[in-house]
């Protein structure tokens, strides 16, 4: 069961999407597995149902999950996902840090923040 909270800066419907995102990528939920319904998990998570629509939506889009007209939204297989999100996710790193490095943060800084002496 997937979880929001009204503390979280980010929309719900994204809350809602990357907390679905990262249960498909790890594993959790298997491909075939089919999702709550929009009404179901909207009613469940106190949410308009467009919020649901929305992130389950983005999910689809991102080839994580596959809709059925009139069945209901299934897990997707994603077996090679997993990977291509963690190249995405190096390349955001990388450009991040190279505007840390050009603000003049050092390398040794970095890593400090990295291995989580800082935080």
């Amino acid at each position: 069961m997937i979880q929001i909270s009204y503390q979280d800066p980010r929309p719900i419907y994204e809350q809602v999407r990357d907390a679905y995102r990262q249960q498909i990528l790890a594993g959790v939920l298997e491909p075939g597995v089919q999702l709550p319904s929009v009404r179901e998990l909207s009613s469940r998570l106190a949410v308009n149902p467009n919020t649901i629509q929305r992130a389950y939506r983005e999910l689809e889009q991102e080839g994580c999950i596959s809709s059925v007209r009139g069945k209901g939204s299934f897990v997707a297989d994603v077996s090679g996902a997993a990977e291509a999100r963690r190249r995405e996710l190096f390349e955001r790193f990388d450009q991040l840090v190279h505007e840390l490095e050009s603000l003049g943060v050092t390398p040794a800084e970095l890593g400090q923040r990295v291995g989580g002496g800082e935080g």
